[in-house]
């Protein structure tokens, strides 16, 4: 990137920043509450979140949580997280979230790996809103704009939070935000997955990688001409026409 391209790239993640600060500020101040909870994976989009809301509300308004789960969670995504919390200066809690989900599956009994991965996202979603129902703070979500349209979380687990600080931003977006707020390179490089079995990766569940997947969903919202018959459209396309109804509200009859 030439030197140019840097400082315009530069005073636009400026920009992008200040607006999502304000924005974590008035969705605090508007529900009266005392600062937020974020969910720590050791991964890219919750990393920028930590950063973007210490930024906005100061580092003892925010707490993060780590939920490993032991055998699956690796030891290094653990790490990472600490790390993030060390950097910034916040209060960090580690809750081991294997005793809770087998005592889950002792009732409930055994099955695929999608049910019980979505599982440990509801736990996982249950403990940010016990902390933050106890401590008057909001669930900050850590989703970001491609997720969100192709429906790539769970409905009620990373899904359900109170705001999401970068869901406008594309997950390639996210990567150059976290680059300028001066996230770890470690943590920006590394491939994202989702914790919610050994071996995830995102891209690979995917199909495809991040950038080939912004590339479609830019173009769609553009208004550009596309071809609808490439695999890799038309699984994009597929992924945002089943996944539509976590985008939605409960439908209710009307009268």
């Amino acid at each position: 990137m030439e030197e140019g391209e840097e400082k315009v790239n530069e005073s636009r993640y400026s920009r992008i920043a200040e607006k999502i600060e304000e924005f974590v500020k008035r969705k605090v101040r508007e529900a009266n509450a005392n600062g937020v909870v974020i969910g720590l994976s050791g991964g890219i989009d919750s990393t920028t979140t930590a950063f973007l809301c210490v930024r906005a509300l100061g580092k003892e308004r925010v707490l993060g949580v780590i939920m490993p789960e032991k055998g699956v969670t690796p030891e290094e995504d653990v790490e990472d997280a600490i790390e993030v919390c060390r950097i910034l200066g916040i209060r960090y809690k580690i809750v081991e979230i294997g005793e809770i989900f087998n005592a889950f599956i002792r009732v409930l009994g055994k099955s695929d790996k999608i049910s019980e991965g979505n599982l440990k996202a509801r736990i996982r979603m249950c403990i940010l809103y016990y902390f933050a129902n106890s401590l008057n703070y909001l669930v900050a979500g850590t989703g970001n704009k491609t997720e969100i349209i192709l429906g790539y979380f769970t409905k009620y687990g990373d899904g359900g939070v109170d705001f999401l600080p970068i869901g406008g931003l594309y997950k390639t977006e996210v990567r150059e935000l976290a680059k300028f707020l001066g996230a770890p390179e470690k943590i920006i490089s590394k491939p994202p997955n989702a914790e919610l079995w050994k071996g995830q990766k995102d891209e690979e569940e995917l199909g495809m990688s991040y950038e080939e997947i912004d590339r479609i969903l830019k173009a769609i919202e553009r208004g550009k001409e596309i071809d609808t018959n490439t695999e890799p459209v038309k699984r994009v396309c597929e992924m945002i026409k089943k996944n539509q109804h976590k985008r939605m509200l409960p439908e209710i009859p009307k009268f």
